[in-house]
């Protein structure tokens, strides 16, 4: 089966082979070719041009990540799942404003649903339901931009009633995040979102036409589009699980003066659950069988392009446990 390899030191990317070796000063690491899912770079990575060329010719992209954890870009191969039917379809539904607010708005409803799935599992009352309903109302993408940072907003708000006193949000913040929870959730946004990028890779929709974000130059627009519903899922239950069972504590951050980060020791932590959660398995109401949760985000790409060609209409995965 094949796998996430994360690579969490400086070090080369050889290829002897069909192997890759990854070397770094303490050792010399094999990764056969036929095991690799997804590569994500957390240290200074070299390559030599043998290695791309295998790694393009198997489909497998590298994520890489600043030295704050933060997405910095992806080696992504050249696409083989191509289809010039399915990529007018996606530009006539970015295009045409009606097609595109449908699609805008199902991403929204999607993301609010998911938030009060958390919120309820914790047993915590909402109002997200009526900021909802501004929706209805909505004409243009600033609107539903505005709408889904209202339910975030309000959301975050209700995550600090589930957290201890030193992991209150108090606000959110990005770069650089100001405390630990700000620190967790960039660091597992980051990831989630390399998740659904290497998801979509292995489907026939382009990365860079989206709906809900604006299009533009140097970022895969559709990701963030996909990836906003599954960070509660994800990202957000995940980071509350850590917490509870007291799996990370203040000596896997590193402070200063106006930022707070995770350490090596601490997003060594985090990576290994979240690949865990990634390969865990439920049992899916539609298929009728268990599927896992890195399965679910493909399976959400694969509702798109049946709506954007018009086989059925598209509506949002919401988490039923």
């Amino acid at each position: 089966m094949k796998k996430n390899y994360y690579l969490m030191s400086d070090g080369i990317l050889k290829r002897k082979e069909n192997t890759l070796y990854f070397h770094n000063k303490d050792s010399k690491k094999p990764i056969p070719i036929s095991k690799i899912y997804s590569i994500y770079s957390y240290g200074s990575l070299s390559f030599s041009s043998q290695a791309v060329h295998l790694l393009a010719k198997e489909g497998v992209p590298i994520h890489f990540f600043n030295y704050y954890g933060f997405y910095d870009g992806s080696f992504y191969p050249r696409e083989t799942l191509l289809s010039g039917d399915l990529l007018i379809k996606q530009a006539e539904n970015y295009l045409d404003h009606e097609k595109r607010i449908v699609i805008a708005g199902k991403f929204v409803e999607g993301v609010a649903h998911n938030m009060q799935k958390v919120l309820s599992y914790y047993k915590i009352e909402n109002g997200i339901g009526e900021i909802l309903n501004d929706l209805d109302s909505c004409r243009e993408i600033t609107e539903f931009m505005n709408v889904e940072g209202r339910i975030r907003a309000h959301y975050y708000e209700k995550m600090d009633l589930i957290l201890p006193d030193c992991y209150k949000m108090e606000g959110r913040s990005r770069r650089p995040p100001e405390n630990m929870i700000n620190a967790l959730m960039s660091f597992g946004n980051s990831l989630i979102y390399s998740t659904v990028l290497s998801e979509i890779y292995n489907t026939q929709l382009n990365p860079t036409i989206s709906y809900l974000h604006e299009p533009s130059e140097r970022r895969y627009s559709l990701a963030l589009d996909l990836s906003e519903i599954f960070k509660p899922i994800l990202v957000d239950r995940l980071i509350f699980y850590l917490i509870n069972k007291k799996m990370l504590q203040e000596k896997d951050f590193e402070h200063d003066l106006n930022y707070c980060l995770l350490n090596d020791q601490g997003r060594k932590k985090f990576i290994k659950e979240y690949d865990e959660r990634l390969k865990k398995t439920i049992k899916h109401r539609k298929l009728n069988r268990k599927v896992s949760y890195r399965r679910l985000i493909r399976l959400e790409a694969y509702k798109l392009i049946k709506h954007l060609i018009g086989s059925e209409e598209y509506k949002p995965f919401v988490m039923w446990w």
